[in-house]
């Protein structure tokens, strides 16, 4: 119980310190994510597809990082068209993102990805009712033959706008936790320097064995951090999604995301955000990611959330 309260103690300490007062030399690496690639397309817009939007995205998005922030260090998990690592199976690939991002000791993580809804991208074509004709039959009624009213519609083909559009920012729900722990163990950040055994001695973090999330208190400890990056998360997303209501953006909002198989915010021991840039399956929506100008203020918005989240909470 002694050691559980005191690494405890430790944990919460050191959140409060860094909620409390900028530090921006806590985040020295940021990974870029451009979602899909290679045989794995994504959604499908009438002009081009989600892959090709998110590494177009990428690319301008890990130049403006490295420009803006010099002595932060700036890796793409995907800066050609095929899949990354190698990988030809989307699954995989996206296993393989996340363990880059851990290998490389990222302090966040920001994956851009585009939405779609509806049947087909940007609309299709449906039946509707445009008119009613009164009929009249004879039916059999007991030993009678009566008469009956009964109604035939007529219908035309009409065009359906697919109208879903706007931002979403994605993070993973934190009541999924206990799947972000099993990746966290891996990668404890570099928040907690001082480390401590049972007496209160110094220890080198270097010595430490990997947590074991059978031990109550290594797992109490973990989820802390795990409370700890769902804000951090949460934080950053919000201020994306501040920035592209800045910019003339329909913003949906900050979701929580826990479907089965989201690898990169599930697995990401950091902070990390699933940016929805906008629907590809909406005309507009679609002309503004395709656009120079709509991708370079989406890189800008991106960017600026990045500068307030450093001052805040960096």
């Amino acid at each position: 119980m002694i050691r559980f309260l005191f690494i405890a103690g430790c944990v919460f300490n050191c959140l409060g310190t860094v909620f409390g007062q900028p530090n921006a030399s806590s985040v020295k690496t940021i990974v870029v994510d451009a979602g899909h690639g290679g045989p794995d397309v994504g959604a499908r817009g009438t002009e081009t597809n989600e892959a090709t939007v998110t590494l177009a995205v990428g690319l301008k998005l890990a130049k403006a990082l490295r420009e803006t922030f010099p002595s932060i260090k700036t890796l793409e998990t995907r800066s050609s068209y095929p899949l990354p690592g190698g990988n030809t199976n989307a699954n995989a690939a996206n296993r393989f993102r996340a363990q880059f991002a851990n290998e490389n000791h990222g302090d966040l993580f920001i994956s851009l990805h585009c939405n779609a809804a509806g049947r087909k991208p940007g609309g299709w074509y449906a039946k509707k009712v445009v008119g009613r004709e009164a009929r009249t039959r004879t039916v059999k009624k007991g030993k009678k033959r009566v008469k009956q009213t009964y109604y035939v519609n007529s219908y035309q083909d009409v065009w359906v706008e697919n109208k879903a559009k706007g931002t979403e920012t994605y993070i993973w729900a934190v009541n999924k936790n206990d799947q972000k722990l099993s990746s966290l163990k891996n990668n404890v950040p570099d928040d907690d320097e001082d480390y401590y055994n049972e007496e209160g001695e110094d220890l080198d973090p270097d010595s430490l064995k990997l947590p074991d999330l059978n031990d109550p208190a290594e797992k109490a400890r973990m989820l802390i951090y795990a409370q700890h990056y769902f804000r951090k998360s949460y934080a950053l997303a919000t201020l994306v999604e501040k920035e592209f209501i800045a910019s003339g953006r329909t913003s949906r909002g900050v979701q929580q995301r826990n479907h089965k198989g989201i690898w990169v915010l599930q697995a990401t021991g950091m902070p990390s955000i699933l940016v929805e840039m906008g629907f590809i399956s909406n005309n507009d929506d679609q002309a503004y990611l395709m656009s120079e100008e709509g991708q370079n203020t989406i890189v800008k918005d991106i960017v600026n959330a990045v500068k307030v989240y450093l001052e805040k909470y960096g």
